[in-house]
């Protein structure tokens, strides 16, 4: 079996990497291979033409591939709430949580992702086109193997960009190396309210593998609640997983980065929480009305999300 993820040098998509590394799949009797899958639409896409059987990806971006919801199930929370930052040239002096400072700047964002941010603004009060906000691709994103937070860290340091939307871990690089300043960190409270509850990061699969093969949907779901429940009590444990996968300098930041996201890790999706993410995806155009709860969540499994 396979997993794809959008982003593999990132806390964002974290618990299904350490699921795979740690043997959590295995114990479950599922033998399956991680593959980075750049940008999520297309993780999805591969889903949705059985390239793959699960996608570590953020919930809203299952439209990408899965019209109004139809086929695919929200399996679990990777983590609970908008995960990505935005982050600025350090020059800028940005002070934390003054969103008006991307006004007449270049923004990177990866496809998809950008919805968040672009919400994010809206709701801020701020418009694009009247504050001339340029929402954009990083430069040199698209290549096979390539990491978009750490390589917008390096944009940002390049000066392609004045700043971007992206995971913590491109986040904790352009700090670390001092070319950026964190401005919003959403699920830690700065910019508008109902942003938290945007998307979420989601292990995902398909209708018809829950319907084909329910025992190994439900083997997922208790590898990603051990998984979870593992770095909570060592996260010593996220290092050996980045060396595996991570240059030095990122796997030296990793357990600092996961350590600070453990108190999101919970793999439960509320009603409350899907409702929330149709709603944005309706105000952004990404389906036509709002799905029922039952219909995208794979509630069969819900026993599983506290017990594993």
């Amino acid at each position: 079996m396979k997993i794809v993820i959008p982003d593999l040098v990132s806390n964002s998509y974290f618990p299904a990497i350490a699921a795979v590394e740690l043997g959590f799949f295995q114990r479950e009797g599922l033998d399956v291979e991680l593959e980075l899958v750049f940008p999520v639409n297309t993780s999805y896409a591969w889903l949705r033409d059985g390239k793959a059987d699960f996608v570590g990806g953020s919930a809203h971006s299952i439209l990408a591939a899965f019209p109004e919801w139809r086929g695919a199930k929200l399996l679990g929370a990777l983590a609970q709430g908008m995960y990505w930052f935005l982050v600025m040239r350090a020059d800028l002096g940005a002070k934390r949580g003054n969103v008006a400072i991307v006004k007449g700047r270049k923004i990177g964002a990866a496809p998809w992702v950008d919805f968040g941010l672009k919400r994010l603004l809206a709701d801020a009060g701020i418009d694009e086109v009247r504050d001339r906000v340029e929402i954009m691709p990083v430069p040199g994103s698209t290549g096979a193997g390539v990491s978009f937070g750490v390589n917008a860290a390096r944009a940002l340091e390049d000066g392609k960009i004045d700043g971007f939307w992206a995971n913590g871990m491109g986040a904790e690089v352009a700090v670390r190396r001092g070319v950026g300043s964190i401005v919003l960190d959403v699920r830690r409270g700065d910019g508008p309210m109902a942003a938290f509850g945007y998307t979420f990061p989601a292990l995902v699969t398909t209708a018809a593998l829950i319907d084909r093969a329910p025992e190994q949907a439900a083997g997922a779901v208790r590898a990603l609640v051990k998984t979870q429940a593992a770095l909570k009590q060592n996260v010593k444990l996220a290092a050996d997983v980045g060396r595996k996968w991570f240059l030095e300098f990122e796997a030296s930041l990793i357990a600092d980065v996961v350590s600070r996201d453990l108190p999101f890790y919970d793999p439960a999706i509320s009603a409350e929480t899907f409702a929330a993410c149709s709603r944005f995806a309706l105000a952004m155009g990404l389906a036509k009305q709002a799905a029922r709860y039952e219909d995208a969540v794979a509630v069969q499994f819900r026993a599983l999300w506290s017990v594993g």
